[in-house]
């Protein structure tokens, strides 16, 4: 069925606004596979707020025009599957990757990142980022690891002063 003029209006304006608050973008070819392994993507998709989206490549075109992902538009040829990741920028690579290892008709195109097309293969760079909250620990723990070890340096001084005190003292012992 057609879409009309104002459906057209409507699909690039709300592609384009995802598009603007996106961190990453995947691109896929989702030939093959059934409706109901889609309906299951979409429904984790919604989990890890990962917006998915099928739009025609011409409104894809018009949609990205003006945001960070407007070097896609290169990739684009046959069905296209849209993962913008909208919180964390490898959530959308790491839902597709999972996802094409359980369908064999599922294939990514294409990535991007900052303004940076990458091919499908590097699928691995996107999806081995750490999330927000791992990125965080990390963080954390390399912030702690000088604190940890200037404390245990001053009490290190009291603890050599000790058994100095307590080697004379034996010392003393043994002379006496």
């Amino acid at each position: 069925m057609a879409i009309q003029l104002e459906g057209k209006k409507a699909i690039v304006a709300e592609v384009n606004e995802a598009a603007s608050g996106a961190l990453s973008v995947v691109l896929a070819d989702y030939r093959g596979v059934n409706s109901g392994d889609m309906t299951a993507l979409r429904t984790k998709a919604r989990e890890q707020n990962v917006y998915l989206r099928v739009v025609r490549n011409t409104l894809a075109k018009r949609a990205v025009q003006g945001t960070d992902f407007e070097c896609v538009s290169e990739a684009l040829a046959g069905p296209t599957l849209f993962a913008f990741s909208m919180e964390d920028p490898g959530a959308g690579a790491r839902l597709l990757k999972d996802f094409s290892k359980e369908n064999d008709n599922f294939e990514i195109k294409a990535l991007a990142v900052g303004g940076e097309l990458l091919g499908g293969e590097q699928i691995d760079r996107l999806a081995k980022l750490p999330t927000r909250d791992e990125a965080l620990g990390q963080l954390a723990s390399v912030m702690q690891a000088p604190i940890t070890k200037l404390a245990r340096t001053f009490n290190e001084v009291p603890s050599k002063a000790t058994r100095a005190v307590a080697a004379v003292r034996d010392q003393k012992k043994e002379a006496a």
